[in-house]
């Protein structure tokens, strides 16, 4: 059992979110009971990751996409009203943590997401993150040994459990080395193209990605946004778990895009 308090501030000092320039608040968005014993991590606090967190037991849940977005509408009305009523009724805290825990070097989206696809070497991309531009966001590492795009999309398929978009470069290379930068990272192509990597992953995929991929000569993998984000919070759940001796659960609420 650890405090409220406590978890909250090991966790902001851990991920360094005074650092961050972000969307949404990051830590305690929702404040419920004063002990956790019990943590249920998450990509997304939804309705039914919420209700399926408190059949389970939480004290606490732990998520990458919380509330308080830049631009909504500050009124807590609807979906919201629905949301944060659950908590309080149950007594339960919510805490989030977004660009903090895509960049972290040990447990953060972007490095779990390169242990889960086996990619090696992986490093922030140091040349960007000294000119404030990606906050660590964008990687880059290598594989193995050069797979064709379509075995790396089957190497994705078999890791992540559901088939990448996959966008072709012109020349159809081998991919040996590459870039990725987890959740809706599209915009970041040119920046990996700058890199002279083979290909580039990301969670999302707009219209004219389709045009920059194959005019910048580089393979693009579009591999589902929640996809890309489910381990991260795994590990700093897990960690949490070890450091203050928690119980804690991760649910999956599946999702497609």
């Amino acid at each position: 059992m650890v405090e409220l308090k406590r978890l909250h501030d090991y966790c902001n000092q851990l991920l360094a979110t005074d650092t961050f320039r972000d969307y949404c608040p990051n830590g305690l968005q929702v404040e419920g009971r004063p002990q956790i014993k019990k943590i249920i991590a998450g990509v997304t606090a939804s309705q039914q990751f919420l209700e399926q967190a408190i059949t389970r037991g939480a004290d606490a849940v732990l998520v990458h996409h919380g509330y308080f977005w830049k631009g909504e509408a500050p009124v807590i009305t609807g979906i919201k009203k629905q949301r944060i009523q659950t908590l309080l009724q149950h007594d339960v805290s919510l805490l989030a943590y977004h660009l903090p825990l895509d960049a972290h070097a040990l447990l953060g989206n972007n490095i779990t997401l390169a242990q889960q696809l086996d990619i090696a070497q992986p490093k922030v991309v140091d040349t960007l993150l000294r000119q404030g531009d990606n906050q660590g966001l964008l990687w880059q590492g290598e594989l193995a040994q050069a797979l064709t795009a379509e075995q790396f999309g089957v190497h994705i398929e078999s890791r992540l459990q559901r088939m990448p978009t996959h966008l072709p470069s012109r020349s159809l290379r081998p991919i040996k080395t590459l870039a990725w930068c987890t959740g809706a990272a599209q915009g970041y192509i040119e920046q990996a193209a700058q890199l002279g990597v083979d290909a580039y992953v990301s969670g999302e995929v707009s219209e004219q990605t389709f045009h920059l991929a194959r005019e910048l000569d580089l393979h693009y993998f579009a591999i589902g946004h929640h996809a890309s984000e489910s381990y991260g919070v795994q590990a700093l759940a897990k960690h949490l778990a070890q450091q203050f001796d928690l119980e804690w659960e991760f649910v999956n609420v599946a999702n497609p895009v």
